[in-house]
């Protein structure tokens, strides 16, 4: 019996994932920074936040298709160029408009590349491992939270916001390279016909599974985005308590993953609706707690493993109703998780500046994931009548 080794190569797309990521979510830990620096206000720095998400919901699919065609070596290493310039643009960004549209740059990357990236790793594996081989892609986004964020806060602390981006730019100028020497040319026929791809969207099932992920997950970004602010400014802690604290919910995210991901295989409808229900309660709990130091840590920790544990749930939904348009599902799902970001980051930051203040931001949080609730209850009974369907037909 031997075991199939994960190759070198998913290991370098695990790599530029993670300076992805880090790119979209560090704003989260530098905002204050940033919003000192520029003099802006937090609510206008946390805008960045959705200018990337925008960037990655309009440019994605659309890359993805038209990109679809070309040499995946050729386009994985273009890409990463294009997110080493935004980068680095942003470094150097004298003031916020410059710094808003450097985001945009970096932010047309991500779903493509975690599109494509995906369908290069699977043809990495053989067919059983190609689950993990994504998986393990995709483990780069979560590092990006947990080691990523928290690094990147330090760095910016230490040695000021512009450092930080150009530290993100050399982890993707390392990836770059490294796909460059290692991956192999492959060819640009795998892609199915755009059409068959888009035919899949007829699915209604389809349709309402992206509703769920956009509608359940906008209550993330809405909290994760603002938990400097509010640790700052509600709970009370100083601007260097802010790495660690990111680091905690980190560790959450990860637990949350991995709970969310066996649940999910379980029982995909049960599992849906009770993440969904649990991230709300912890929300809700944050803004219960927010003005006692202990507690907002506990909490923020339990919502980090709760809102993560939504992810495989919303992933394996999508792939489920995916049909023949399973890379297009997948990044439409990106883009519908990155419409959540952008609504979030938006509503955080209009709190934020608002008279209620930071302290409301979880509560404001809960508002949509909510209206998600009716679609996951609706989704669920579909697929059961049609399970009672083919069980009937048989």
């Amino acid at each position: 019996m031997n075991k199939e080794k994960m190759p070198f190569q998913v290991w370098i797309l695990t790599l530029a994932a993670f300076a992805i990521g880090t790119a979209e979510f560090v704003i989260a830990g530098i905002l204050p920074q940033i919003a000192t620096s520029l003099s802006i206000t937090e609510g206008q720095a946390g805008y960045l936040i959705s200018a990337y998400a925008l960037a990655i919901v309009i440019g994605g699919p659309i890359l993805t298709i038209y990109l679809a065609r070309f040499n995946k070596k050729i386009v994985l290493t273009g890409l990463m160029a294009l997110f080493i310039i935004g980068n680095v643009l942003s470094a150097l960004a004298p003031n916020y408009s410059l710094l808003l549209i450097s985001r945009i740059i970096a932010g047309l990357v991500q779903g493509p590349f975690y599109g494509i990236g995906a369908v290069v790793a699977t043809n990495l594996v053989s067919e059983k491992m190609a689950g993990r081989a994504v998986g393990q892609m995709f483990a780069g986004l979560t590092l990006a939270n947990v080691l990523g964020v928290p690094a990147g806060t330090w760095i910016s602390l230490q040695f000021g916001w512009h450092t930080t981006f150009f530290t993100v730019a050399a982890f993707g100028a390392i990836a770059m390279i490294s796909i460059l020497t290692s991956i192999k040319s492959t060819g640009h026929g795998e892609a199915k016909n755009i059409k068959t791809q888009l035919m899949a969207f007829k699915n209604p099932m389809l349709l309402i599974s992206l509703a769920i992920t956009a509608l359940s997950w906008s209550g993330f970004m809405t909290l994760y985005g603002y938990l400097a602010p509010i640790a700052m400014h509600t709970t009370g802690y100083g601007e260097e308590a802010v790495t660690w604290i990111l680091v905690i919910v980190g560790a959450g995210l990860i637990i949350g993953n991995i709970l969310g991901g066996r649940s999910s295989d379980k029982n995909l409808s049960k599992a849906s609706m009770f993440w969904a229900v649990a991230m709300i309660i912890s929300l809700i709990a944050v803004g219960l707690v927010v003005d006692n130091k202990i507690l907002f840590i506990v909490t923020a920790f339990v919502f980090g493993i709760a809102s993560f544990a939504n992810v495989p749930a919303m992933q394996l939904r999508v792939m489920n109703h995916g049909g023949e348009g399973q890379e297009l599902a997948a990044t439409a799902n990106i883009s519908a998780f990155n419409l959540a970001n952008a609504f979030g980051g938006f509503l955080g930051g209009m709190v934020l500046d608002s008279q209620l203040g930071a302290g409301m931001i979880p509560f404001a949080a809960v508002i949509v994931p909510i209206i998600g609730l009716l679609f996951i209850a609706k989704a669920n009974r579909s697929e059961k009548s049609q399970g009672k369907l083919a069980t009937d037909f048989n």
